[in-house]
Formats: C-alpha cells, sequence, structure tokens
C-alpha cells in the first residue's frame, strides 16, 4: 500500500483515507497522494484516476499538520492558504504513519522557504508612532497620518545584482523595528483604554476590541518570522539548517498581564533573559523521563497536610478587565479552551489533580459505605457521600480554576482516620443529623495504634495531554473497598460564561459486597466573567449498581435567568426492578442537603458544619519532580506572594517544556508510558487496583488450601 521513494524519513506515501466534505455529504474514500518532491498533498477520487488531475491539491509548505482530539483516527491538514483537509484513517497507526510524514514534508519546504526568500534588507519599513514620542528609537514627521501609520515599501534590485546575505547587523535592525513597532502598539492600546466608559466611542468598543486583539497578534506574528529569519540566517552561515531544528509557530512573546497593564513600558523579552529559575524548571525534564516505573508510596512518609490556601473571591475584574476583554475579543461561542491559554490571575494555588484529592476530604463518608447493611443503605450511602464531595473539592463557589496538569505529573496523599469516627450500620438513617455530626478524627490520631485506624490512599496521574485525560484511584485496603475514575476536561466558551464538560467514568467497588457502582460527574459553569465571576454545578449524573438494581438520578439545576436559587441539586434513589423510589434528596450542594426516605424520616447535613479530615501528603524533598506540588511550587509562591507577573513566567516555562518534550516524541515517534494507570477501552485504570490483589491472593489461599 506504501509507496518508499527516499528514506526512512522523507517518503512518497500514498493511500486511502476518508476526508470530510460537509455536513450533507459526510465522509468519503479518497485516494491521498503525498508528493515529497512538490511539498504537495493530492487526492484523487480512486487509485484508478490517479493519472488524472487530482480533485485537490494542498501546499504544505507553512501548513499545520495537527491530530486531532476527536478520536484516534482522524487528523486535519491546515494549510498557509487557510484551506483545511479533515481526515480519517483507519486506525491509530495509520494515522501515526501519515501524520509524520506530513509533519516531516511540512518543516523541509518550510524551512526552504526561510532559505530561498529574499532578506528583509530589499524592504523598508517606515514606522511612527501615533500616539506617544516616547516610543524607543521613533523620530516623527509632520506629515505622517494616520494613513501613513505602516508604510511597507518594496525597493526594486538592481538587474541581475543578487541579494546580498544578510549580516547579523541586520537582524538588530529588524530587532529595533519591532522595537518600534511594539512601541506603536503599546501606545495604540493605551489610546483605547484612555476612552471613556460610555459616550459615543467607548473603551468597549467591539471594533477596538478587535484592533486590540489583531494588534497583539501581528506582533506575535513579527516575532515568529524574526524566529525565521534566524534560522534563514543560521542556514546560510553553517550550510543547512541544525538537526532536529523545526520551525513552528511560537507562544505570544508579550505577557498578557505586563502588556495590558495601563502605563506598563515592556520591552521584547530575549530568549536568553529567561529566570534562573525558569531554566531550573526545564532542566528537570530529562530525569522525570527516566523513572517511570510505579514508586510504591509508604504512608508513613507523609505528614499531616499543614498548607492552607484559602483561595479569596475575584471579586469585581476591573484591574483585570484589559486581559479578559483581549482574550474575549479573540473567542467565538463554542469554542475549544483546551489549547487557550487562560489569564494567571484566575488560577487556584493547586493542581487539577490536588482538586480530585480534595473530593475526598470526608473519608468517614466514603469508608462508611460498606458498612451499609442492605443494597439499599449502601446506595443512599454512596449517594450522601457523592454528594457532599463537592463542597470541598470545589472550594465552594469560588470562580477560579486550578492549574492544567502536565503529562506524566502525579498526586500522592492519604487520609488517616479512627474507626470510631465511621458510621456503622446501626446509625445509618436514624438519625436527623447523624452524617453532619461525625466527630472529627482527634490531633492526636497518629499517635494512635495503627489498628485503631484505617487509612485510605489515593493517587492521581495525568494520562494525556491531548486531549487532557486524568486518572485517579483511591482504596481502603482494610475495609475492602476502591474508587477508579478518568476524566477528560473539556471546556468551550459560552459568550459570558465558560462551560467545563467532564467527560469519562468512574466505579466504586465494594468488594466484601461483590457490588460495582457506576457513576459519572457535573459540568462545571464559570459565570459572569466580566463583572463578578462565580462557579455553578451544572446537568445530571446517574448512579448505577448493575447487581443490586439500584440506582440514583441526581440533577445539578442551574441558575434560571430570572429569579430561582442557585447551586440547587435534586435528586431520587430508586429500586429498578420495582420502579420504587427509596430516597429522595433535594438542597444545595455547597450548603444544606435534605434526604428523605421511604419510611417518612428525613435527614439533613449542613456541609458548612461537616468535619474535614486533612489528607496527609509527602514534604516537598521527599516528593519526585514530576509531583503536583514540587512540579508548580514556584507557581504557588508566585501567587501567594501576589507576583502575578512570576507566576506566569513559571507556568509558561513548565508549559512551554511540555511542548518541547511533545514535539520531541512526536518528531521520533516515540509514545507516552504513563506511571500508575493502564489504557483499558477507551478508559483508564490503575496498573494495581484492589480488585486485582484480593483476586489474587484469594486465588492463592485456595491452592494453598
Amino acid at each position: 500500500m506504501w509507496e518508499d521513494d527516499w528514506s526512512d524519513h522523507m517518503e512518497n506515501i500514498c493511500g486511502y483515507l476518508m476526508k470530510y466534505t460537509n455536513l450533507v455529504t459526510g465522509w468519503q474514500y479518497r485516494y491521498f497522494v503525498l508528493n515529497n518532491d512538490a511539498g504537495l498533498l493530492e487526492y484523487f477520487v480512486n487509485e484508478q484516476s490517479r493519472h488524472l488531475k487530482p480533485r485537490g491539491t494542498l501546499q504544505l509548505a507553512g501548513a499545520v499538520i495537527s491530530p486531532s482530539d476527536e478520536d484516534s483516527h482522524t487528523f486535519t491538514v491546515n494549510a498557509a492558504s487557510g484551506e483545511q483537509y479533515k481526515l480519517r484513517a483507519t486506525d491509530a497507526k495509520e494515522r501515526q504513519h501519515w501524520v509524520s510524514r506530513l509533519q516531516i514534508c511540512t518543516q523541509h519546504h518550510t524551512e526552504a522557504i526561510g532559505k530561498n526568500n529574499p532578506p528583509l534588507k530589499s524592504r523598508s519599513f517606515s514606522l511612527a508612532s501615533q500616539g506617544s514620542a516616547n516610543s524607543p528609537g521613533v523620530q516623527r514627521r509632520p506629515s505622517q497620518n494616520a494613513v501613513s501609520f505602516f508604510n511597507v515599501g518594496h525597493h526594486r534590485l538592481p538587474t541581475g545584482k543578487r541579494v546580498p546575505i544578510m549580516q547579523p547587523d541586520h537582524l538588530v535592525d529588524v530587532r529595533e523595528m519591532m522595537s518600534q513597532a511594539e512601541g506603536q502598539q503599546r501606545d495604540l492600546i493605551r489610546s483605547i483604554e484612555c476612552l471613556p466608559a460610555s459616550g459615543h466611542l467607548t473603551s468597549l468598543d467591539q471594533d477596538l476590541l478587535m484592533l486590540k486583539a489583531t494588534s497583539m497578534a501581528t506582533m506575535n506574528c513579527l516575532n515568529d518570522c524574526f524566529h525565521i529569519l534566524q534560522l534563514q540566517h543560521a542556514s546560510q552561515q553553517k550550510g543547512s539548517l541544525p538537526a532536529g531544528t523545526t520551525i513552528s509557530w511560537l507562544e505570544p512573546k508579550i505577557s498578557l498581564a505586563n502588556h495590558f497593564k495601563n502605563g506598563a513600558a515592556q520591552n521584547f523579552p530575549a530568549e536568553i533573559n529567561k529566570a534562573a529559575s525558569v531554566r531550573e524548571e526545564q532542566s528537570i525534564a530529562e530525569p522525570c523521563q527516566l523513572t517511570r516505573e510505579p514508586e510504591e508510596i509508604n504512608p508513613d512518609e507523609e505528614l499531616e497536610d499543614i498548607c492552607d490556601d484559602k483561595e479569596d473571591d475575584l471579586g469585581a475584574v476591573e484591574e483585570q478587565r484589559s486581559v479578559i476583554l483581549h482574550l474575549l475579543s479573540q473567542l467565538k461561542l463554542g469554542m475549544d479552551l483546551t489549547r487557550v491559554v487562560l489569564p494567571t490571575f484566575i488560577l487556584e494555588k493547586r493542581s487539577l489533580l490536588e482538586m480530585y484529592a480534595d473530593f475526598m476530604s470526608h473519608p468517614d463518608l466514603f469508608v462508611a459505605i460498606t458498612n451499609g447493611g442492605s443494597p439499599e443503605e449502601r446506595m443512599i450511602r454512596f449517594v450522601e457521600y457523592y454528594l457532599t464531595s463537592f463542597h470541598e473539592g470545589r472550594k465552594g463557589a469560588i470562580a477560579k480554576k486550578p492549574y492544567n496538569p502536565i503529562i506524566g505529573e502525579t498526586f500522592h496523599c492519604s487520609w488517616r482516620l479512627p474507626k470510631s469516627s465511621v458510621a456503622t450500620e446501626a446509625g445509618a438513617n436514624c438519625s436527623a443529623h447523624s452524617a453532619s455530626e461525625q466527630v472529627a478524627p482527634p490531633k492526636d490520631a497518629e499517635a494512635q495504634a495503627e489498628p485503631d485506624c484505617y487509612t485510605v490512599k489515593f493517587v492521581a496521574e495525568q494520562v494525556s495531554h491531548h486531549p487532557p485525560v486524568s486518572g485517579f484511584y483511591a482504596e481502603c485496603v482494610e475495609r475492602n473497598m476502591c474508587v477508579n475514575a478518568h476524566v477528560w476536561t473539556k471546556s468551550k466558551f459560552l459568550g459570558m460564561s465558560i462551560g467545563v464538560t467532564m467527560v469519562g467514568e468512574g466505579v466504586l467497588h465494594l468488594l466484601e459486597h461483590g457490588e460495582e457502582y457506576t457513576f459519572s460527574l457535573p459540568c462545571a459553569y464559570a459565570r459572569s466573567i466580566l463583572t463578578v465571576p462565580w462557579v455553578e454545578l451544572g446537568g445530571k449524573v446517574n448512579i448505577n449498581c448493575a447487581k443490586t438494581g439500584y440506582s440514583a438520578s441526581i440533577n445539578f439545576h442551574t441558575k434560571p435567568f430570572y429569579g430561582g436559587k442557585l447551586h440547587r441539586v435534586t435528586g431520587e434513589v430508586k429500586q429498578n426492578v420495582t420502579n420504587t423510589v427509596v430516597c429522595r434528596v433535594q438542597g444545595e450542594w455547597n450548603s444544606v442537603l435534605e434526604f428523605t426516605y421511604s419510611n417518612g424520616e428525613t435527614k439533613y447535613v449542613d456541609l458548612t458544619k461537616l468535619s474535614v479530615t486533612r489528607k496527609r501528603v509527602r514534604p516537598l524533598e521527599k516528593q519526585g519532580p514530576f509531583e503536583s506540588r514540587r512540579l508548580w511550587q514556584h507557581v504557588t509562591e508566585s501567587l501567594r506572594d501576589g507576583d502575578i507577573d512570576k507566576a506566569t513566567e513559571h507556568k509558561r516555562a513548565l508549559e512551554e517544556r511540555q511542548r518541547n518534550e511533545e514535539r520531541l516524541r512526536a518528531e521520533t515517534e516515540t509514545p507516552w508510558c504513563t506511571k500508575y494507570f493502564l489504557k483499558d477501552g477507551d478508559g483508564w485504570v490503575y496498573h494495581k487496583p484492589l480488585w486485582k490483589t484480593v483476586s489474587a491472593a484469594q486465588t492463592q489461599q485456595t491452592d494453598s488450601n
């Protein structure tokens, strides 16, 4: 099927792929040919028509080849002309083959453009600041007006004269021109932001917002072009580009937080001026790649967490309004925000993996599930635990988001709780306040004898970057119970809100009873992102136990446009065979919940009074380089100090390192190896779950008998 004409790295390949045409026609099989000599991707109706004119052709120079997040078969080819092919291979292996060959061909012809294009000396730039004479190196002439704001003229070169090779001083001139352009763009932003908030022309005018976003994008594009010129110069000096060099669109070199701060003056940062701490963050990448074997965490090394990062409400976002408006001006309704870098000031001081751990902050309720005397009671107890987990996991209704985990990032912790704090069968649903009055573990719990305590261990890992998928697992060996889950967070822009869908599934295993409870997670919404941001949960989730026939349906209600309560939740537990409702629940997921049972009894759970068991975490010096708190420690420290710019710098260094490693794996076709979780169908499963170890122990015992 494949035709190899060049080498293992540069080869002309051809074969059938599915091409998406439109909503009416859908997907169609087409015969594709990659022509490395011409840098073209061509397609025909079928292989027999290959000798005819192609039905379509894409120039690959400057194109972007992107595997899709939809599935493991789809990818897109985005040409520099704006034309796009959405293609689908028969399987993941074939997709990887096409993507890698297309990327190599694209890189080759993009580099050729950098080598062969006329140097910038053949063009002259006349730049003048419209708003300020203080921009570096700018001399304004009286004759200049808005028409000559950016005037690019092309000089004709004498016939027969060869374009001279660009010398280093010419690159200095280009950098100076870019600095001048940056000053003008900054003046433009200041002029817009100095406009009144009301009247005929305001600073919030939609056209002006778009102008701000476009000018920002232009500066980023200029910086990318300068990068290509540097590669061109290097190739002319050495005869060829360095091995492994790639030309790709870079991340914005202008800090949004700095750039849109009124009155701030910032120069283009040079690559060599990165902070020493940033270089340190980048340098820890290599050791992490060498230690992918699972590590057994000793709970005795973990200490009660003394970190108390209370998150302050964002309040009114007037100080950061320009940053948010700039971001909004680039977004479209329904746009996927997975690859959008959000402002640092909205971040919580914890990773998403630690947030999943905080859902376990009531381990007494978790362990008490298996103590239920009947399938009905165990399902009700699970629903009670499930609904009480969001208050601490979401830190109330604060409109901040945790750090996006780096691929390979892990988080470990445990909880130790006295057995006396766990509700037994007798105290199940008799008391109207039994759950909210659970006694907290005493402060000297660590000094108690080990047999008097239950230990709940937790591990989470970021198993995928695109799409962003996290796996987490918790177990209590003493009670023969564990929970395994995987979550893909999909973020979308919804106008004045941001929605996050938690795609995935969790399974609670009660091995003592041979029961499995499958469950999903609700969506989260950040509302009023231009005024006083706040968070609410929404959507319907289901909990099912196939063995017992009990299920629960829970609705997280979003606030209606007019009136209505915030954070409202309703649900019911039923026996599927008889279709009998055995329990109803209503209330607010971050306040008070009311459980009404089939016998007429009612129980209230006040989440604001519910005891929280502190998790136990290893000290930073004992954590691995990819463990969440150590990985993000510089970002967290900067946020604690209120230094948003420094936090942004550290965060960007981590993200750039992740992108570089991902690019290297793609070029070398090296798959990512997870540490604790294994792919299982569409999900991820912990490598050594309790149900396997218990089963193995039982088998061994049977064999010995």
